[in-house]
């Protein structure tokens, strides 16, 4: 069994219009609603045994912020820069190389590319997936490169205006 945690990037600044794009940094509001999520994710238990992040400043710090509360050394957190241009079919090649050893991946990244990779294996699409959401997913096979065709199961789509 193999679970996918698919991160949205808390809600970032656009005060400092002169900072590159993958240099904003997050809003206080932003974190306040990633702690809705963390809240939820710890009553659901989960753990992770790794996190790949996008290179982007506000994507690297919710890894984290997120990754500290669920006990996941920062030092451990794999930061990719395909992940902030990957399209949705390009992000299956961050993990198609993984050991089969880890069974909980999270991946923290952008829009549109997480909406659409997440709508990929949701029976119920989502339509965005908001700042700090989280959806989740458990697929039936030992193997990350079989993903794409196990069965699989939503176990939930947590957004932060809903809890």
């Amino acid at each position: 069994m193999k679970t996918l945690y698919i991160v949205r990037h808390a809600k970032s600044s656009w005060k400092c219009p002169e900072l590159p794009d993958d240099e904003r940094p997050l809003l206080e509001k932003g974190k306040k609603r990633t702690r809705k999520i963390i809240d939820f994710l710890l009553d659901k238990n989960v753990t992770v045994d790794l996190i790949i992040s996008s290179h982007a400043t506000r994507a690297l710090e919710t890894a984290k912020i997120i990754g500290h509360a669920l006990g996941y050394p920062e030092e451990n957190i794999l930061i990719s820069r395909q992940v902030y241009h990957a399209n949705a079919d390009q992000l299956y090649d961050q993990f198609f190389d993984l050991s089969d050893d880890i069974n909980s991946l999270m991946i923290v990244g952008h829009n549109p590319t997480f909406t659409n990779f997440a709508n990929q294996f949701l029976d119920k699409k989502i339509d965005w997936l908001p700042t700090s959401a989280v959806v989740s997913i458990s697929f039936d096979t030992p193997l990350w490169v079989n993903l794409p065709l196990a069965k699989r199961t939503t176990n939930f789509v947590a957004i932060p205006k809903e809890l």
